[in-house]
């Protein structure tokens, strides 16, 4: 039984917080920021990355309504390990620790919550590393539809699927056209529709 369904992380919040409208393609946080609060994510789509030196970027993750993101620096105090921008304009809720106290102190299954989501998100990371270590790209990518599929649809461009797969954008593309031949899926307008899901899965197996 789910101690604290995800969809109440939202209405608790909302409560006693003001959700705040950015535009697309605006930067929430750097990376080596300091991190004095966390987000949840109300509307929209938010890009977690890694930069380096040199300006290159990995994507993490690309968030959807209904998640939490910055928590890791949040509670341990240290400073951001990734950024974050938004991808499409978005309405974000900013919880600070004072907020976050006085929160808990009313839903107190909310701290329960919490620790349930840090501990998803270990095993989502657990899963990325499992993946990048044992499968070839194509059943990375395969898999990777698969965890970001949602009625049937995965919201995300070539870029962001190439970047959390770690593969180049021209791979990606020469794999979903494989993909389309196999009846497994079709590529539309910025997304990617799963028409096989059995398909993918068994591919993943082999």
């Amino acid at each position: 039984m789910e101690l604290f369904p995800q969809k109440n992380i939202g209405s608790v919040l909302e409560k006693s917080h003001t959700s705040r409208s950015y535009g697309k393609d605006r930067m929430i946080y750097w990376q080596e920021a300091p991190a004095g609060e966390f987000y949840y994510l109300k509307h929209g789509k938010v890009k977690i990355f890694l930069s380096s030196e040199n300006g290159m970027e990995k994507t993490l993750t690309v968030l959807e309504p209904g998640s939490i993101f910055g928590e890791a620096a949040f509670f341990d105090g240290m400073p951001r390990v990734s950024s974050a921008k938004t991808l499409a304009k978005s309405e974000i809720i900013t919880v600070t620790r004072q907020s976050l106290m006085d929160c808990i102190r009313r839903e107190p299954q909310l701290a329960m919550y919490l620790l349930t989501y840090l501990s998803q998100t270990i095993r989502m990371l657990s899963a990325q590393v499992n993946s990048m270590t044992f499968l070839q790209a194509d059943q990375r990518l395969a898999r990777l539809l698969l965890s970001l599929e949602k009625s049937g649809t995965v919201s995300a461009t070539h870029d962001d699927l190439a970047g959390l797969a770690g593969v180049s954008r021209v791979t990606v593309s020469r794999i979903l056209t494989r993909f389309a031949q196999r009846g497994w899926t079709a590529a539309r307008y910025r997304e990617v529709e799963i028409l096989d899901e059995a398909g993918l899965k068994g591919f993943i197996e082999e």
